[in-house]
């Protein structure tokens, strides 16, 4: 898509495909936190030190209180291990072959249908075997809970089920904390083993702690979960592939035996982690004046994107085009499943200059005032030529 986009030479054109903010006015964005981090953390650069295999201690640990919560049992009871990783791709990678190696149950994982399109790679080149379950219903443009629950319900004991943490990719669709709990109960009385895909936290809501809910509920009765983080979206580190795995274990004797045997993955893998992204990172967190700068802006892009979901909505009402938008302002997060088909989204980039995946998902983080009238105007050109 994005490759589409640049030979585009039209001043029109618009690129609603690629996962990453944008303000209004700005093509890029950097935290202003983060701009003085680096600035102060110059130091970093004259580091050339190997880190240990399991990466910045201090990250390490700053990351799992962020995603479990400072006061969470898990790390109080030191039943927690976390390594340091390369983004949310190199976590999940890391998770998926210690699982493929180690998990003495199933060697098979349930992915929702829809989900990002590297999950289902990750898995297969790990070792896993993957199975889906239902997650998306088109005709209401939300969730299919039943769906999932009867999938879930019907798989195997002992299997792996991967969860979005909070803003699903591709569809923007959430459980209510109601049918998390749900969930929970399903795949605890399932024996089966979660792990979350957290790539997102912060940016959903604006509430760290909010998006973190899901995981937490998991963590809180005692079980064994997964959770892959990322600090591409929420710190705008995307070149910087900084991640963490937190493996939430029954026992802390166990924590070890596990941090022991990811070191053995990681060191073939790529050895260990970059230094730099890491420890800007945990700079901010540790920090309470950067850390404090970091959520206001946080919250601040998470309510942009709602006002531009508003917008839209807004936009395809008044000019009435077929067909209920609800599901705009229902969904959350960076992604809208807008329910366009492919030959529709071949039209608004052939028309209208308009780049999206094929499956309709657009980039809520890709669109400002400016913008949301000429989508609108191309959507509805779309609909209202194929109805």
């Amino acid at each position: 898509v994005t490759v589409a986009y640049n030979k585009d030479t039209s001043p029109n054109k618009l690129n609603l495909g690629v996962g990453a903010y944008r303000t209004e006015v700005k093509w890029d964005f950097i935290f202003r936190g983060l701009e003085s981090c680096v600035d102060s953390f110059r130091f970093v650069s004259r580091v050339k030190e190997y880190l240990g295999i399991t990466g910045l201690a201090d990250f390490n640990k700053l990351s799992a209180k962020l995603i479990l919560g400072a006061d969470s049992p898990a790390i109080q009871d030191n039943r927690v291990t976390t390594v340091q990783c390369l983004s949310g791709t190199g976590s999940l990678r890391v998770g998926a072959e210690f699982l493929a190696r180690h998990y003495h149950e199933q060697k098979t994982i349930y992915i929702p249908n829809p989900t990002w399109g590297n999950h289902p790679k990750i898995f297969n080149l790990a070792g896993l075997s993957v199975k889906t379950y239902r997650y998306y219903d088109p005709a209401t443009k939300g969730l299919d809970f039943q769906g999932l629950l009867e999938d879930l319900g019907a798989a195997p004991s002992g299997a792996i089920v991967l969860l979005h943490a909070c803003a699903h990719n591709p569809t923007g669709v959430d459980p209510t904390l109601e049918q998390w709990e749900q969930i929970r109960q399903l795949i605890r009385s399932k024996q089966l083993l979660p792990f979350f895909d957290s790539a997102y936290q912060g940016f959903a809501s604006g509430s760290l702690d909010a998006d973190a809910e899901s995981v937490r509920m998991f963590v809180a009765d005692g079980g064994e979960c997964l959770a892959a983080q990322s600090y591409a979206k929420n710190m705008g580190l995307y070149g910087e592939r900084v991640g963490a795995l937190s493996i939430v274990c029954k026992a802390a004797d166990v924590a070890s035996r596990v941090e022991s045997q990811l070191k053995l993955v990681i060191r073939p893998m790529y050895s260990n982690p970059p230094i730099h992204g890491a420890s800007i990172v945990a700079a901010i967190l540790k920090d309470s004046e950067m850390y404090q700068e970091w959520t206001v802006e946080l919250k601040a892009m998470a309510d942009r994107i709602l006002s531009m979901r508003q917008q839209l909505f807004e936009a395809l009402s008044a000019r009435g085009t077929p067909g209920d938008w609800s599901h705009i302002i229902k969904q959350i997060g960076m992604f809208t499943f807008t329910g366009l088909n492919s030959e529709q989204v071949a039209f608004m980039t052939k028309e209208y200059h308009i780049y999206m995946t094929s499956d309709g998902r657009i980039s809520m983080a890709g669109l400002s005032s400016r913008t949301v009238p000429h989508l609108a105007d191309a959507i509805h050109a779309a609909v209202t030529r194929s109805t």
